[in-house]
C-alpha cells in the first residue's frame, strides 16, 4: 500500500516547495523506493496554458500532452518518475468535474457543497495515481500557494482527511517555512514559522516535519525553540539552507537526515538504488574544466522561470561537457532597437527559444542572422525554428517580405503557416499540438549523428509549422529538413549546410533533459560552443582563472 507525503508552504511564497518536493523524491529513490509526485494548484484556471509567462513562468508539457505547472519539470529532472496529466490538477479542473457530474444528475438531487463533494473530488484525484500504478511506494503531493490563502483551504481540508482515511503511519505532513535573519538585530527570528504552523494547526493539520528555509545556519537552540512552539520532534526540524545550485538540495537534506527520518516515520523499507547518485553530478559541477559564454535571446527574459527548462537543460549540457556555462540573457526587443552586435559580439553560442505573439520577433530574426553570418553555433527551439526559417527566406532566398501568418496574415511569402488541424480552432486552452510525437531523422545528417538513431520521441507545443510549399527552395539554398513526422508532412528539424552548428527544432527538447543525462541536442550544442570559443580564444576553452 502506497504512503503519502503532503508538502505545504508558509510565511511567504517562492520558498521552493517544488525543489523541496523533487529533492525528497530523489532521496526516496536513492533509497530504492518507487515514487511519483503531484502538484495541487489552487488557482481557478483549468491549466496554465493560457497564463502569461510573466505571471506563472513556463508551461511544462508532459508526454501525454498536458500543459502543467513548471514544478513538474523539477519532478522529472530530479527523479525517474514520468509525469502525466494526472500529476497536476487545479481548482478549475476540480470544480469543472463536479459541475459536470451535477448536470448529469450524478448527485441524485442532493445539494452540491465544498464538503463533501469538492473535497472528495480532490481526494479522488490524489488516489488516482496509485490506481494508475499499484507498485508505487510513495506519492508526494505538493500543495500550491501559502498556508492562509483562501483558495487553498479545500486542498488543505482534503489532505487533512487523508490521515483519517488511511491512518497515522501512512500519511506524513511536511511544512516548508521561512526563518529570516534580521541583520539590524543580528538575530534569527522564529516567530513567522510559529504563526505559519499555528495557522496550519487551526485547519487541523499538525506537521510532522518542518523544513526551515534559511540563509544562516540554525543553532540547536533555535531548532529546539521551533520544535517546542510548533509541537514537533526537535529531530524533525530540518535546516534547508540556501545553496548556489538546486541540485545540491537533496544532498543538503540528506546530510540533515531527512531521508532516513521519512523512512522511519512512514515505516518504509529502503532497498538498493540502481540509478546514478546525484553526488557524481555535483562533483562534475564543482570542478569544471573551464567556462563558456552563450546568449539566450528571448521575449520573457525578465522572468527567470519563463524559460526554466531551457536554462536547466543548458546547465545539464555544461555538466556533460565539464564546463560552466555563463548565460547572457538578451531581450529581443533591445536587439530590435540597438542591433545584435552590441549584445552578441562576445558570446560563443546563441539560443532562441519559444514564445507567442509578434513582440520581439524582428529582434530574434536579427540575432539568428548574426549567428548565421558570423558562423556562431545556433540552436532554435519552436518559435526559434520558425524565426530561423523566416530569416533564411528573407536574407538567403530573397523573399524580403517572408513571414509567419501568425505575425502577418497577408504576407506574400507565408513560409510559416497554421497547422491544418488548427484551422477551425476557436478556444486557446489545450488546443495546440501537444505532447510527445515521433520524429524520423535523415541518415547522414548532423541530428542523426547527434541522436544516434532513426526515430526519436519529443514533446510539442505549437500551432504553426514550416510551409511545405517552400521546402524545395530552402533545400536548394542549403537549409535542410533533416527531421520529419513519420508521414513526411511536418518538418521537425532543420540544419544549415556549411555552418559549424546551426540546428533548429519545432519541438521542445528541454523537457527531457536531466542533470545526469543531458539532452543530446543541448549536449552537442554546448560542445560546439566550447569548440567555437576555443577557436576564437586560441585555446580549447577559456580557463577559470583567466
Amino acid at each position: 500500500m502506497a504512503k503519502y507525503i503532503f508538502i505545504t508552504g508558509g510565511v511567504i511564497s517562492s520558498l521552493g516547495k517544488g525543489i523541496a518536493s523533487a529533492s525528497i523524491g530523489r532521496l526516496l529513490e536513492e533509497a530504492g523506493l518507487k515514487v511519483t509526485l503531484q502538484k495541487l494548484d489552487p488557482y481557478i484556471n483549468v491549466d496554465p496554458g493560457t497564463m502569461s509567462p510573466y505571471q506563472h513562468g513556463e508551461v511544462y508539457v508532459t508526454d501525454d500532452g498536458a500543459e502543467t505547472d513548471l514544478d513538474l519539470g523539477h519532478y522529472e529532472r530530479f527523479t525517474s518518475a514520468r509525469m502525466t496529466r494526472a500529476n497536476n490538477f487545479t481548482t478549475g479542473q476540480v470544480y469543472d468535474a463536479v459541475i459536470k457530474k451535477e448536470r448529469k444528475g450524478d448527485y441524485l438531487g442532493r445539494t452540491v457543497q465544498v464538503v463533501p463533494h469538492i473535497i472528495d473530488e480532490i481526494k479522488g484525484r490524489i488516489r488516482k495515481l496509485v490506481e494508475l500504478d499499484p507498485n508505487l511506494d510513495v506519492v508526494i503531493g505538493e500543495v500550491g500557494g501559502t498556508v492562509g490563502d483562501i483558495e487553498g483551504l479545500p486542498f488543505l481540508e482534503a489532505i487533512r482527511q487523508f490521515r483519517l482515511d488511511l491512518g497515522w503511519q501512512d500519511v506524513l505532513y511536511i511544512h516548508l517555512t521561512y526563518v529570516p535573519y534580521i541583520r539590524a538585530a543580528e538575530e534569527i527570528k522564529t516567530k513567522p514559522t510559529q504563526h505559519s504552523v499555528g495557522t496550519l494547526r487551526q485547519i487541523g493539520i499538525q506537521p510532522d516535519i518542518l523544513l526551515c528555509r534559511t540563509e544562516r545556519d540554525l543553532s540547536d537552540d533555535v531548532k529546539r525553540k521551533i520544535a517546542l512552539f510548533c509541537n514537533v520532534d526537535p529531530k524533525a526540524v530540518i535546516q534547508a539552507k540556501d545553496v548556489d545550485s538546486v541540485y545540491k538540495v537533496p544532498l543538503l537534506l540528506a546530510q540533515e537526515g531527512l531521508g532516513d527520518l521519512i523512512i522511519q516515520k512512514l515505516a518504509l523499507t529502503a532497498r538498493k538504488h540502481q540509478g546514478t547518485p546525484l553526488g557524481e553530478v555535483i562533483e562534475r559541477m564543482e570542478h569544471p574544466k573551464g567556462t563558456v559564454k552563450m546568449a539566450v535571446v528571448g521575449k520573457y527574459i525578465e522572468h527567470q522561470d519563463a524559460y526554466k527548462s531551457i536554462y536547466e537543460a543548458i546547465i545539464h549540457a555544461g555538466f556533460h561537457n565539464s564546463v560552466r556555462v555563463e548565460v547572457t540573457k538578451v531581450d529581443a526587443e533591445k536587439i530590435e532597437k540597438d542591433g545584435p552586435g552590441l549584445y552578441l559580439k562576445d558570446v560563443s553560442g546563441i539560443l532562441v527559444p519559444g514564445g507567442f505573439g509578434t513582440r520581439g520577433i524582428e529582434g530574434k530574426i536579427s540575432a539568428i542572422q548574426y549567428a548565421r553570418e558570423h558562423r556562431i553555433p545556433f540552436f532554435g527551439i519552436c518559435l526559434g525554428m520558425q524565426c530561423s526559417v523566416i530569416e533564411f527566406a528573407r536574407h538567403v532566398c530573397g523573399f524580403d517580405k517572408a513571414n509567419s501568418t501568425e505575425f502577418e496574415p497577408e504576407t506574400p511569402h507565408p513560409v510559416i503557416c497554421l497547422l491544418s488541424e488548427q484551422q477551425n480552432v476557436k478556444n486557446l486552452g489545450g488546443t495546440m499540438r501537444l505532447g510527445a510525437s515521433p520524429c524520423e531523422l535523415k541518415p547522414g545528417s548532423k541530428v542523426y549523428e547527434i541522436y544516434g538513431r532513426h526515430r526519436v520521441m519529443e514533446r510539442h507545443r505549437h500551432r504553426y509549422e514550416l510551409n511545405n510549399g517552400f521546402r524545395e527552395i530552402f533545400e536548394k539554398n542549403g537549409l535542410k529538413v533533416t527531421g520529419l513526422s513519420p508521414d513526411g508532412v511536418l518538418a521537425e528539424l532543420i540544419e544549415l549546410e556549411g555552418h559549424p552548428w546551426f540546428v533548429a527544432c519545432q519541438y521542445h527538447p528541454e523537457f527531457q533533459s536531466k542533470p545526469d543525462r543531458a539532452h543530446p541536442l543541448f549536449a552537442s550544442f554546448i560542445q560546439a560552443v566550447v569548440e567555437h570559443q576555443g577557436r576564437e580564444k586560441g585555446s580549447k576553452v577559456m580557463t577559470n582563472d583567466k
